[in-house]
Parts: C-alpha cells; structure tokens; sequence
C-alpha cells in the first residue's frame, strides 16, 4: 500500500477512533484531549499519512452547500423527533437538506457529529445541546462564520441564537389549573436538576404554589432522567412519601406517560386517582388514555421558528445572536382530574 492511498478512515479505524476525531487532529483542533491526539499522531506517522491541508482548505472554501445540521440530545424523546420534522418542513421548502443526529446526551459524541457536519459543508446548525455543553464547543463554528440556532436549552455566553419556550410561564399555569381542581399536594416529577430548563420549571412551579399560599416541600420534587423511564422512577418514590401528592406537574410528555404507567402500577387511575400534566403537548398526548393535559410548546412549530430564523442569518450573511422566546399555553384534556380524598383509602 502506498502512503497516496492511505485514508482518514483507516486511520481512524487503526487508532479506535471515529474519522471526525482524525479529522479535529489533522486540523490541530483543541478539542481533542492529549491522550487521543497522541495515540492518533502516533498512527498517522506508523502509517506515513501526508495531510493535504492546501487541498483542505480548498474544499472549505468551497463547502458551502444547501445542507442543515440538526443535533439533538435525545431522539427516542418524541418531541425532538416533531422538531425535525418541523425544521425540514422548512428547509426542504428552501432547497436545504437536513442531516439529523443524535447525541444521547453526550457531548463527546456531540463535538465528534459537529465536526463532520463541518466537514461535509453544512450551512447552518440548528442544536439542542447535551447535558454539559459549554460556550467553547460551539466556538469554532461561530469562529468559522456558521450561523448558530440553539433550540430548548440555552448555552449563556456562547454568542449564537437561541429559542426558548417560556418554561417558567408554562409550568405556573399548569400549577394553576392543579390548585384550581383542588389539590394542594403537588409533586414536580422527572428531569435533570443541572439544565436550565429544569431550573425554569421549577421556579415557575414554585411561583403558582406561593401565589396558591401552599408552602413548597422540597421532598415532592423528584428528578430523574426525562424519560418515560424516568416517570416511571419518580412516581414510584412519590407515592410512597408519607404525605403522598395528589397531583404533579411532570417535566415533559415522556415524564408524563410513564408517570401515568407507574400510577397504575400501583393500583391509581391518572385523572381520576392522581392529576397528571404534562410539558410539550407532543402528538401522542392527544391520543394517550386518559388524554394528557399539558403545555404545549408546539414542537413543530418551533423546528419552523427555529430553521426560519437559521436561513435568515444564512440567507443575510449576518449571524449575529438573536434570542427568542415562544409563547405557550395550556391544553386541558382528561389527565388531570380533581383532587380526591379517598385515594389512601382505596390503596392502603
């Protein structure tokens, strides 16, 4: 074999790492720890690998293409995936196509599909960040002129765009509506406590509970991972606090389908036995039994907010941060029933 034929890939695959993280290497990129750098310059030399960065460079220049990158965090998540959707009803309009990732809240794995996005030309990058996520990974894009769109999770200080939804008004109006059909015991269920979106909802919950006169009990929120999993989990360890909640906002729809699985589980009927809402009002709360009451952020929606104000930024060659924040509101179906007071009784 001849060093000309030598290939990212193959060395990639002899150093046990992915071609992108060969690719940050070649590029003399900081995002790449010591210890990988060193075991993939090691191959590149055994290998006798020459890097064209003339010929680099020149497919930089001219990688501009009509491609979106799309990474999100958690893609089993059904919202992410109505994001996607919501971004490509755009894009594709617009003559983009869109390349769509997952992270599994790993921000490792985020930099390595960033930097092949980058790789392949993107134009723009629509992210909700991994758990972790700091300014800096997003620096080389906004260095290199890529507009930016952070979607869900805001990163402070990293100077791109950013939509929100108004996490804080959309849990006190569910708090609200709890207190209005009676309960006065209400858990905060699901979530990681370091996103700021958890924060968000849970002062926003807070809120409603002192605007009730209801002192807030620390011992009713119960995070877990934001999975229908993760509902499952806090409810199990809800209902068996001494003074048991009546009622609990979840942090999102997918908390909320387990949270109404793991209420069965333990012989009580959501809407009926234990009120239920929820946070992004995905498709399937419509159809879920009982039908989930919940927030509704319009997850497509916002995936065509969010690509809008991309291909603005691509399309004006300006990509300076803009921050917007959606409006929500609250969609009562049957989930969230009134407050019944023979609940211990019938499960005792």
């Amino acid at each position: 074999m001849t060093k000309e034929r030598i290939t990212v890939v193959e060395i990639a695959h002899a150093a046990g790492v992915s071609k992108s993280t060969v690719s940050l290497v070649l590029q003399g990129s900081s995002l790449v720890n010591e210890v990988t750098r060193a075991k993939v310059s090691a191959v590149i030399r055994e290998l006798g690998y020459v890097y064209n960065r003339g010929a680099a460079n020149l497919r930089q220049s001219n990688s501009k293409s009509k491609i979106i990158g799309i990474v999100v965090n958690d893609l089993t998540n059904s919202f992410f995936a109505e994001l996607a959707v919501g971004v490509d009803d755009v894009v594709q309009s617009a003559g983009y196509v869109q390349f769509l990732s997952n992270t599994g809240e790993s921000v490792d794995r985020q930099r390595e599909v960033i930097a092949s996005m980058r790789e392949h030309g993107i134009s723009g990058l629509i992210v909700s960040p991994a758990r972790g996520t700091e300014p800096a990974d997003l620096k080389p894009l906004v260095a290199s002129g890529i507009p930016v769109v952070v979607v869900v999770r805001n990163i402070q200080g990293a100077k791109v765009s950013s939509l929100m939804s108004d996490n804080h008004a959309g849990a006190s109006a569910a708090v609200e509506h709890l207190v209005a059909l009676g309960h006065r015991r209400i858990a905060f269920l699901g979530g990681f406590p370091d996103t700021a979106v958890f924060a968000e909802r849970l002062v926003g919950y807070q809120t409603a509970l002192k605007s009730a006169d209801i002192a807030f009990d620390a011992s009713l929120v119960i995070s877990s991972a934001p999975s229908r999993a993760g509902g499952v989990d806090a409810i199990d360890r809800a209902v068996r606090l001494g003074d048991r909640p009546t009622a609990a906002l979840c942090f999102n729809d997918a908390v909320a389908f387990g949270v109404c699985d793991g209420l069965r589980a333990n012989r009580l009927e959501p809407g009926a036995d234990f009120g239920v809402i929820g946070f992004d009002d995905v498709i399937e709360a419509k159809t879920a039994v009982p039908a989930l009451t919940t927030v509704s952020v319009d997850p497509q929606g916002m995936g065509r907010r969010a690509a809008q104000l991309l291909l603005k930024q691509i399309n004006s060659g300006n990509a300076d941060p803009e921050a917007l924040v959606g409006s929500v509101r609250l969609v009562v179906r049957e989930s969230s029933g009134p407050a019944r007071r023979d609940v211990e009784k019938r499960t005792a």
